[in-house]
């Protein structure tokens, strides 16, 4: 039968028609409209997502029919969520249509690399491609709304979903969130070709103790402002549609209750007006954790926390009609929600068209098309990171006539996906074996495993001798290391940093040799590559690479691509460093001592404080030098940018693309501050003996602070600006603001 739904959708499309107007989607009233004539029990489905993974069952279906399903997850392609579909629209008593909801992380059906080695590739450009690259195919399948970007920052390469961020900076964090919320969000808008996107883990869920996933997390409201919102703050910016609550706790409080950040900071003060989820069960977590004594006391704690949709525990539909006619929830708070939910539904089109998207030779055409993996390659390249190339090993010539690639993932498939592999198979991946046999059609190309990879025992040493003997025999050794996908990743937290099992014996053994070595590291952390570097002529920084990777790691051995990706993240040398990034505060003591022997400064006695990688490193197979930097003005204002220029040369024999990179200081202020804070960069590409003056314009806003009140300010007084091609390898120049306007916001 016909639903007073779609009967007011034919009207309203019937009056535009009737006018010579274009068909539009329903007006807000109409979403009033249709709240009007829904039941307690209706309203309560509309935030009901629940998890249909293979068949459904008879008890889903019942669901659905029943309107008791607002949306859907893991239930994916055309066929299946055709049939939910029409069973929601065609014979459930509202017929409000289901929104199908998917982790599509990094990649549908084509995977691109993990979020953390696109965010290496410092190219927002092709970040952004690589988002609508994953919206049309999970579009073509059926999905309207994904749980992506995470932009939790995490500076501890222990905890496993490092990879599926952005890294460690605020700034490149924020710029990298909204450039894949625009790229899921706008992918082929007009043919119904994008997704809705989920902004997670709000917030600080990257702050997890120890590297341990789902831990307790305690960090101040300086660091929650500074450090953990601008990238929500980024996302929200560009349009993002829904946000997703963290596990963790802010200030003793779970977010899926935490009423101060979800209100008063989300809401108010960031100005989000879209949608606000659980994560996965997180209502009956607060029976879990104490802060409820039952799943009735959470779910009204949710509601008040001002949390729409939940995911999976079903608490909402089988807990709110009754709330509500106690008195306990108002159906005010209920009607919003529900509002809020129909507002997703309208905004990817399902209120005007239920059946959006599902074209099953769409699908066919779209998932893994050529166009898709020639993208997602591009980005594969871009993000993989050489980080050292002593005596110019690499590229490896294509007329070498033996190599030996030699390690545990050099033939394997499903690792180069990573975790969150989406609906992408092993089948379908190019290993780098393959990759390299592809790049080197001439060459005798010879492989041995030279350990085994069994979860994190030391197996296979009976493997080495083997792999020693295939080495002798070649000019060139490829070593391929890593970890298995699922040593990363969501609760894949790891508390060594050390490649897993006998890879570092491995290495040990070939660097007996003294034949020229190259070692390519897949991995969704960094791991403590110290020993491996200083035995290997050349290291590549691979990440977990995607169903293309292989491929782009033999173009880059052999030269067809010049490796521009820089770290988004720092490297430590040692585990004893952990947490380390490039951003530390001032303190009263030296990090870096003249004396070494001083033991009263900010150092180990032991070891090092340098990383072995810095934040923004990565070489070229060219070489780039830098210029003096030059301030046109030795003071600047609120009115009046200050320009920063610096000359670029490619000093080297090819083409090659640099990513130059700003950063401020401010000298004095109320609050301490960052040794170091990144505020923009430029990727020039320049060829052979070129030279190029690099211009930024560096603006007040980017100077601002949070004071002590923790509101937003800008501090009169003495700045230094620095350039250069990473945190540790910069020149700088000194400049002054002052702040005529007095300005002062609320973040």
């Amino acid at each position: 039968m016909k639903k007073l739904f779609f009967y007011c959708c034919a009207l309203l499309l019937g009056a535009c028609q009737s006018q010579g107007l274009k068909p539009s989607k329903p007006a807000d009233g109409q979403i009033e409209a249709i709240i009007s004539n829904m039941s307690l029990e209706e309203k309560a489905g509309q935030l009901n997502l629940i998890a249909i993974e293979g068949e459904p069952t008879a008890e889903h279906l019942e669901m659905i029919r029943k309107g008791l399903v607002g949306s859907v997850i893991k239930s994916n392609g055309v066929k299946d969520n055709s049939r939910l579909q029409k069973i929601a629209v065609e014979e459930s008593v509202n017929g409000i249509p289901i929104l199908f909801q998917e982790d599509v992380i990094h990649g549908y059906k084509t995977i691109a690399p993990i979020p953390l080695a696109e965010a290496a590739s410092w190219d927002l450009e092709a970040i952004k491609t690589s988002a609508q690259v994953a919206a049309r195919e999970a579009a073509a399948a059926g999905i309207h709304l994904t749980y992506a970007p995470m932009v939790d920052i995490s500076r501890d390469p222990r905890w496993g979903r490092i990879l599926e961020a952005a890294g460690e900076d605020p700034y490149l964090g924020s710029l990298v969130a909204a450039a894949r919320v625009e790229g899921f969000q706008e992918a082929g808008r007009a043919n119904q070709e994008n997704i809705l996107s989920c902004v997670k883990h709000f917030a600080g869920y990257g702050a997890s103790l120890a590297g341990m996933d789902y831990n307790i997390d305690d960090f101040s409201e300086r660091a929650l402002r500074e450090v953990h919102l601008p990238p929500f703050q980024a996302a929200i910016d560009a349009g993002v549609s829904s946000v997703m609550c963290a596990y963790t706790a802010y200030d003793g409080v779970p977010l899926t209750a935490n009423q101060y950040l979800l209100q008063e900071v989300l809401r108010e003060e960031m100005g989000f007006d879209g949608l606000v989820m659980t994560d996965w069960q997180t209502i009956p977590n607060l029976v879990k954790i104490g802060v409820a004594p039952n799943d009735t006391i959470a779910t009204e704690m949710a509601m008040a926390a001002g949390v729409d949709m939940d995911m999976v525990a079903e608490k909402y539909v089988s807990l709110l009609p009754e709330l509500v006619r106690s008195g306990k929830i108002a159906e005010r708070d209920l009607d919003q929600a529900v509002g809020r939910v129909l507002r997703l539904k309208k905004d990817i089109g399902l209120l005007d068209q239920p059946m959006r998207g599902l074209n099953p030779e769409k699908e066919k055409q779209e998932l893994l098309s050529e166009e898709n993996w020639k993208l997602t390659k591009d980005i594969a390249l871009k993000s993989m990171v050489l980080l050292k190339n002593e005596s110019e090993v690499l590229p490896i010539s294509t007329d070498t006539k033996k190599i030996a690639v030699i390690g545990p993932f050099a033939n394997v498939q499903e690792d180069l996906m990573g975790w969150w592999s989406g609906k992408g198979e092993a089948k379908d991946v190019v290993s780098i074996l393959e990759g390299i046999k592809q790049a080197y059609p001439k060459s005798e190309i010879t492989f041995a495993a030279g350990c085994k990879i069994d979860k994190f025992e030391k197996a296979g040493a009976e493997m080495i001798a083997e792999a020693v003997q295939v080495a002798k025999r070649a000019e060139v050794v490829v070593l391929v290391l890593g970890e298995q996908y699922w040593m990363s990743g969501e609760g894949g937290g790891t508390a060594s940093l050390h490649l897993p099992g006998l890879q570092e014996a491995l290495v040990d053994r070939i660097a007996e040799l003294n034949k020229p070595t190259v070692s390519v590291i897949v991995s969704g952390r960094p791991y403590i590559l110290t020993e491996i570097a200083a035995k290997s002529d050349a290291v590549l920084q691979a990440w977990m690479p995607g169903t293309t990777g292989g491929e782009a790691v033999g173009e880059i051995l052999s030269g067809a691509f010049n490796p521009s990706g820089r770290l988004p993240v720092t490297f430590p040398s040692h585990e004893g460093q952990v947490p380390i990034f490039y951003s530390y505060r001032k303190t009263s003591h030296d990090f870096e001592p003249e004396d070494p022997e001083n033991r009263y400064s900010t150092t180990y006695r032991d070891i090092s404080n340098k990383p072995l990688y810095p934040f923004g490193y990565g070489l070229s197979y060219t070489d780039f030098e830098y210029g003096s930097i030059k301030v046109d003005q030795p003071q600047m204002s609120w009115e009046q940018d200050l320009q920063v220029v610096v000359t670029v040369k490619n000093s080297g024999s090819r083409a090659g693309v640099e990513t130059v990179q700003l950063y401020i200081r401010r000298k004095y202020c109320e609050v301490t501050q960052p040794l170091l804070l990144l505020k923009d960069f430029q990727q020039v590409k320049l060829e052979a003996g070129e030279q190029r003056e690099v211009k930024f314009n560096l603006s007040a806003d980017k100077l601002s602070f949070i004071d002590q009140k923790h509101q937003t300010k800008w501090a009169d007084g003495a700045y230094e600006v620095y350039v250069g091609p990473n945190a540790a390898e910069l020149q700088k120049a000194a400049f002054t603001f002052k702040n005529s306007g007095n300005k002062a916001l609320s973040l």
